[in-house]
């Protein structure tokens, strides 16, 4: 029988190197209790460590007019500030748009323009 085990190995069937008999291994209540023993009974769990989003501008005080920015803002008042500032956006998107029309630029070219004129205001401290 060993022989026809060994022959049917080599041609692709199973072959186990089991040495000993299933009584010697652990039983059922024996591997119960050791698998309760190397598992933890409880797992704690920390705080998450992400902050709450932030609604203030990374680049708070950066850029060449960010100091004229933020002296207007101070003199003027936050929420005229805020009103003058919406007023000059929506300017610049007209001029663009405008600017796109004259080029024959599509809606997706004008977008990207108008995301580039943002980033550089924020660069230059305009969004400070």
């Amino acid at each position: 029988m060993a022989a026809s085990i060994c022959a049917r190995g080599l041609q692709g069937g199973l072959v186990s190197s089991f040495q000993g008999s299933w009584e010697s291994s652990i039983s059922g209540d024996d591997y119960h209790h050791a698998l309760m023993q190397s598992v933890p009974r409880f797992v704690t769990v920390g705080k998450p460590t992400c902050s709450p989003p932030s609604m203030k501008n990374v680049n708070e005080g950066k850029g060449l007019f960010a100091p004229a920015v933020v002296i207007t803002r101070n003199i003027i008042g936050k929420k005229r500030f805020n009103q003058l500032r919406g007023k000059a956006i929506a300017l610049h998107s007209q001029v663009i748009t405008e600017f796109c029309k004259s080029i024959g630029a599509d809606a997706k070219q004008r977008q990207g323009l108008i995301r580039l004129a943002k980033k550089n205001g924020e660069r230059l401290g305009f969004l400070a």
